[in-house]
Formats: structure tokens, C-alpha cells, sequence
């Protein structure tokens, strides 16, 4: 921690509507409060879902850090807030959402809170937020391995794709597009 600030990796992810639109606005939405600053983002990834029902549409997932004097509670509200904002509905666990936004470290802290379990449970083996976060944090480790390391040993590591930066979610591409 420096001046009560503590660095948290937040994952971010989108299978609906404008998927790279909607994870820009909640980079900025996340980091639009004084108590949350932004430290690093990771180039966007297109990723196949994993678990949920079958025949979602492909995610775009990113991570980025941030240093917070959110205590984690309110960094988990201020989360779900940005979620709500982008029309997040919580119908079907792992089904599709417009954005999805988890805590995956809170500094050092471990906690099996169920609202917020720290380090986020299921993070060590998924490729689609490991290997984000090992592209702008080399070094970082999650429950004492490199996160890079434990992406390409992740089920889902050979599923992903550099983004291109055109949407093509329901085939129409959105670059471009009049609103």
C-alpha cells in the first residue's frame, strides 16, 4: 500500500451489444472516482465462453490495475454499480451479459467471503483473464505462481484470439457504424 492506496486486478468481459465499446466506457467508468486510479489496461482478447449455457456469442475480455482506497467491499459495489450502469442483468450463472466485471486480487489479501472471495476462485485457471494480466504485469503471481505460467497451462488457453478491434459480435460489423 502506498498513502492508503492497495493495487487490485479487476477483470473485465462482454459478449453482448457493443463489446469493445462497452469494456472503453467501463474503463473510464471504473476509474471516474477519485479513489480509483488507473495503472495499467491490457490489450482486449476474443475468447469463447467457458461454462454457461451453450451458444453465446465470443467474449472480448481484458484486465487492467488499478491502485484503490476502496476497501474491498466497496471496490466489489463500485464494480457492480459500473455493471449496472452498462445493463448488466443477472438472469443465468456464466450466461451471456452486456459486461462482467470481477476483483481478481485485492493487494495480498485472502478472504472466502462468498460476496467476494480473494483471490477470485476461479482466476488460477482461466486463460482469458491470465494471460490479460500477464501482458501488463509480467512478473505477477497469483497463489504463488506467475500468472503466465498458469495461463498456458489453462484449459482455455488455446482458445484465444488477439482482438482486431472490429466487433463483429452478430456478424455485422460495428466499426464504422452511424448511430
Amino acid at each position: 500500500m502506498n498513502n492508503g492506496y492497495t493495487r487490485a486486478v479487476l477483470a473485465l468481459g462482454s459478449n453482448l451489444g457493443e463489446r469493445n465499446e462497452t469494456l472503453s466506457e467501463a474503463v473510464a467508468d471504473l476509474v471516474d472516482v477519485p479513489e480509483v486510479r488507473l495503472v495499467a489496461v491490457s490489450p482486449v482478447i476474443q475468447t469463447k465462453p467457458v461454462g454457461g449455457p451453450e451458444g453465446q456469442p465470443d467474449f472480448l475480455n481484458m484486465v487492467m490495475t488499478v491502485e484503490t482506497s476502496l476497501l474491498p467491499g466497496e471496490l466489489l459495489r463500485h464494480c457492480q454499480e459500473v455493471e449496472n450502469k452498462h445493463l448488466r442483468v443477472r438472469d443465468v450463472r456464466w450466461g451471456p451479459r452486456t459486461l462482467d466485471v470481477d476483483i481478481i486480487a485485492y493487494g495480498d489479501i485472502t478472504s472466502d467471503d462468498p460476496e467476494l472471495t480473494l483471490p477470485h476462485p476461479r482466476a488460477a485457471e482461466r486463460a482469458f483473464v491470465l494471460y490479460p494480466w500477464s501482458l501488463i504485469d509480467p512478473a505477477a503471481e497469483l497463489n504463488g505462481r506467475r500468472v503466465g505460467d498458469l495461463a498456458a497451462q489453462a484449459a482455455d488457453f488455446g482458445d484465444i484470439v488477439p482482438f482486431d478491434g472490429f466487433d463483429e459480435a452478430d456478424g455485422v460489423t460495428a466499426a464504422g457504424a452511424v448511430e
